[in-house]
């Protein structure tokens, strides 16, 4: 349980992070952000799994580039159904998408190494 709110945590985070630095994504208010953090966890649970096995082929052929355009449209997919989260365009999806993605990693990291010691 405590990973579950460790992770959610995290992606508030890293959308907000997103919010600062990527133009073209923002939100509306707070209630929109925890709100965006929890469909993405769901969405990157459901959705994100079967759109990485129907991209395989183009994921090998791009060297798992492709995977930046599958999480960008999985962020897309959380602001098509959320009113209040807007990302401007697959440029801002996928400028979303890394920032997100470095801070999931850097947070992975220290809460791994947390956990080895």
């Amino acid at each position: 349980m405590l990973r579950f709110i460790v992770q959610f945590l995290v992606t508030c985070l890293a959308l907000w992070a997103a919010s600062r630095i990527v133009p073209g994504v923002s939100f509306s208010d707070s209630g929109s952000l925890i709100l965006a953090a929890i469909l993405l966890g769901v969405a990157n649970a459901i959705v994100r799994p079967i759109l990485t096995v129907l991209t395989f082929p183009l994921t090998i052929l791009t060297f798992g580039l492709f995977l930046l355009v599958v999480n960008a449209a999985v962020i897309g997919l959380v602001a098509w159904l959320l009113g209040g989260f807007v990302v401007d365009g697959l440029a801002a999806g996928i400028g979303a998408a890394i920032v997100t993605g470095v801070i999931s990693w850097i947070a992975g990291w220290f809460i791994g190494g947390a956990e080895a010691r």
